[in-house]
């Protein structure tokens, strides 16, 4: 390029989507990267039990996917989709109690951290078993289907669930009965300490819709505006009768499984290279050319978003755990709605 010569900047026209989306989008990735964060060093200080499962790095799968649906609308979220519980709506004292394991969690402190779940935001309790949400997210959208309504399910998980049964027979019955529901992997190369290429004989993952008679596709996870409008894309088929789609997001995780996880399976090459790719400056650098972003924005968000995480910490330090008979409760519903002899 000669020297007198400068890159046109993009535009809003070019990007097909509008200022508000753009800046919402902003907003949710910022959101999910400072809780995330936080909650890796409240873990580090010894302020919960358990361990944490760290998303740092996938934000744009998860918040380009669920951005723009409905309360209605269902996702089966697994343990490391912080950026769907927190672009769903959950409110962020709900999450930090949760992860606290404190009584004023929706699950009441029964349930390891990372598990949110909201019935208000359409959030079902993420599964311990992988690729377990997926089976009970495709249940969902055969109910919308039932109903008649033209509500959609979002299950999400990694390359590594593709391996499991349950997973299979999930997307089969959803191919079978063209169910209004996004089957969302985010592949970030590793399950756990497995390789992908150890995980199957494939390149794409997202081949393997072909099996089960939908479509699929293979897209750059780390760009959140390509995530979006791939997802919308698949969501406005679903809503139409139109079938279920697997988006294969290409990804990757910084930091170990969990925080128990040294992570020393991968190179120090292969993870600087993938931070180079930062969903956020990404954004950052998009909003900034077409004039959206300023520093004094970026500043007062952050300060606005720390200030309503402090304030969620509060809350759950102060809340109390439950009482040991709290496990009795929940267990079975008390309005069953028909009796055992009218079966």
């Amino acid at each position: 390029m000669a020297a007198n010569q400068t890159v046109a900047k993009p535009s809003l026209k070019q990007i097909g989507l509008s200022e508000d989306t753009l800046w919402g989008l902003y907003y949710y990735l910022m959101k999910t990267r400072l809780l995330d964060e936080r909650f890796r060093k409240m873990f580090r200080q010894g302020r919960y039990a358990g361990t944490y499962f760290s998303a740092v790095g996938q934000e744009a799968c998860t918040v380009g996917a669920v951005y723009g649906l409905r309360d209605e609308d269902i996702i089966g979220p697994s343990h490391r989709e912080i950026g769907a519980a927190v672009t769903k709506g959950i409110p962020i004292k709900e999450m930090v109690a949760q992860v606290f394991a404190r009584s004023t969690s929706v699950d009441k402190g029964k349930t390891h951290p990372c598990h949110y779940g909201s019935r208000a935001k359409g959030v079902i309790n993420p599964a311990s078993t992988v690729a377990g949400q997926t089976v009970v997210a495709t249940g969902c959208a055969m109910a919308f289907k039932i109903q008649k309504k033209d509500n959609i399910a979002v299950a999400f998980f990694g390359e590594g669930a593709t391996a499991r049964g349950g997973w299979h027979e999930a997307l089969n019955y959803a191919g079978i009965h063209k169910l209004p529901i996004l089957f969302v992997c985010q592949n970030n190369l590793w399950a756990e300490s497995v390789p992908a290429r150890l995980q199957g004989a494939i390149e794409k993952f997202s081949d393997r819709a072909k099996a089960y008679g939908f479509p699929g596709v293979t897209i750059d996870g780390n760009d959140v505006v390509e995530v979006h409008k791939t997802a919308q894309e698949a969501i406005k088929r679903a809503r139409a009768g139109e079938g279920p789609t697997f988006i294969e997001c290409m990804t990757y995780r910084w930091y170990g499984h969990s925080e128990i996880d040294p992570a020393d399976y991968r190179s120090q090459e292969e993870l600087d290279t993938w931070k180079k790719k930062d969903p956020i400056p990404r954004h950052e650098k998009l909003l900034t050319d077409l004039g959206i972003l300023t520093p004094q924005k970026r500043e007062a968000l952050v300060e606005e978003i720390d200030q309503e995480i402090d304030e969620a910490v509060k809350f759950a330090e102060e809340s109390k755990y439950a009482e040991p008979e709290e496990a009795y409760r929940d267990v079975y519903s008390e309005n069953f709605p028909v009796r055992r002899d009218e079966y």
